[in-house]
């Protein structure tokens, strides 16, 4: 079905969720239990809901003895390897509340390329749902590399959004909603709704995010719901803190409006591929973090391996 408000978010067959790594680690894991509380709603009123994860990385490094990230890839495996274990122990702890299990998935930028991989996954998270299983997605560091990752979570989720034809997909982040500009500054106002084609001409995205703990940004979320919206499914972009709301179909954070059928149809042939962060007609603004995770600062692309931190970084 098509999405077309948000008061009908309630009555969605399949929802996708996106959390980032501030969100749910360090100081912020006692934030896994009201996220799990929004998704477990969901859940009991019958919507498959799919949870799309970043945290391995930023969870393992306090079991690694390590002050700060790692910059090198090997020590990334290394946390992020560590960290997903202990990241999927306390979602599932957490939703053993309401009885609800959680399945792994981890996939990688060439398993979305693929075509025989991206439809084993396919497949593999249907039956999942089908199950009543509760599949808990992220990016697969200990095998990604440098060159070939999603460089964040957000394009992640859009992709697997499209992939299980989800009907909305909330991307969550540290600020409520996108702004004109950065919040912070004068004259900048939340942006209620953005249209399937509304090119947003003006609107300056910061890109790069403060806690230095991912690798992504609002770039990177704009991007990911362009990229959803125009192939027809709804997504609201808000805080975690905001997620019952927006679960809820309330009037929070930004909604972007998907696509007609007719015109989502005509894009379709680019739904699997694995999508760049180029966002036609906005600017890059200064540090505004619309998320946790950072990109080099005035990035409006990340197809460049060196357009990220090459982490394992979104996880």
């Amino acid at each position: 079905m098509t999405i077309d408000d948000r008061s009908q978010i309630t009555s969605a067959r399949r929802i996708v969720v996106k959390v980032g790594s501030s969100s749910i680690s360090g100081d912020n894991a006692g934030q896994i239990a009201p996220l799990v509380d929004a998704l477990a709603e969901a859940h009991g009123r019958g919507t498959q809901v799919i949870l799309v994860s970043s945290g391995a990385i930023a969870t393992g490094i306090p079991y690694l003895s390590l002050s700060q990230r790692p910059t090198d890839l090997a020590t990334q495996q290394a946390a992020a390897a560590v960290g997903q274990n202990v990241l999927i122990y306390r979602y599932q702890d957490s939703l053993d509340r309401f009885g609800i299990v959680a399945g792994q998935v981890l996939l990688t930028a060439g398993d979305m390329e693929n075509p025989t991989h991206r439809s084993n996954a396919k497949r593999a998270m249907e039956r999942l749902l089908d199950l009543r299983i509760l599949p808990i997605v992220n990016e697969n560091d200990t095998v990604a590399t440098h060159e070939i990752r999603f460089g964040d979570n957000d394009r992640l989720a859009a992709l697997v959004a499209l992939l299980v034809q989800a009907d909305v997909l909330v991307l969550l982040s540290d600020v409520d909603a996108l702004y004109t500009r950065p919040p912070h500054e004068p004259g900048a106002e939340r942006i209620d709704q953005v249209g399937w084609d509304d090119e947003l001409e003006g609107v300056e995205i910061g890109s790069t995010g403060l806690s230095g703990v991912g690798s992504g940004g609002a770039v990177t979320k704009v991007s990911a719901a362009r990229q959803a919206a125009e192939q027809g499914t709804a997504v609201v972009l808000t805080a975690t803190s905001l997620v019952s709301q927006a679960l809820r179909g309330e009037r929070v954070g930004t909604w972007f409006a998907p696509a007609p059928s007719t015109s989502a149809s005509s894009t379709s042939a680019s739904s699997t591929s694995v999508p760049g962060t180029s966002v036609p007609g906005t600017t890059a603004a200064g540090t505004y973090g619309l998320d946790d995770e950072s990109v080099p600062r005035g990035t409006l692309s990340t197809d460049s391996p060196d357009a990220v931190t090459s982490d394992a970084t979104a996880s």
